[in-house]
C-alpha cells in the first residue's frame, strides 16, 4: 500500500469537472481587466473632483457610462471567481460552503449597487 504511484491514488477519485472553465474564465477576465482598467483610469481621473452637475453631464455620454458598467461588472466577476478559488484552497467543511455562498452574494451586491447608481447617474 505504501507503493502507490500518484496515479493509482487519484484513480477513481474523479474531477471537479469545472478546472477549465474557472481557469479561462480567470485568464479573459483578467486579459480584459489589464485593457479595461487603465481606460478607465484615464476616462475617470478626467471628472474627478468636478463638481456635481459636470459629473452627471460627463456620465450621460455613453462611453464613459459604458466603460465604468464594463469595468464594474468584469472586475467583480473577476474578484468572484478568485476569492472563490482562495476559499476552496484554504478553508474546509461548512465554512467554505458559507463563504463561497457570501463572496458570491457579495460581489452580486456591490456590482447591483454600482450598476444602479450608475444608471441614476446616467440617466
Amino acid at each position: 500500500m505504501a507503493f502507490l504511484t500518484d496515479r493509482k491514488r487519484a484513480q477513481g477519485l474523479g474531477s471537479a469537472k469545472t478546472g477549465t472553465e474557472h481557469f479561462w474564465g480567470m485568464q479573459v477576465s483578467s486579459a480584459a481587466l489589464a485593457v479595461l482598467i487603465p481606460i478607465f483610469v484615464f476616462t475617470f481621473g478626467a471628472i474627478l473632483g468636478a463638481p456635481h452637475d459636470e459629473v452627471v453631464a460627463y456620465f450621460a455620454r455613453p462611453f464613459p457610462a459604458i466603460l465604468t458598467g464594463l469595468t464594474l461588472v468584469v472586475g467583480m466577476t473577476h474578484f468572484k471567481n478568485g476569492a472563490q478559488v482562495m476559499i476552496e484552497d484554504y478553508a474546509h467543511g461548512a465554512a467554505r460552503k458559507w463563504l463561497i455562498i457570501g463572496v458570491i452574494c457579495l460581489s452580486y451586491a456591490v456590482m447591483a449597487t454600482g450598476l444602479f447608481a450608475l444608471v441614476k447617474l446616467a440617466l
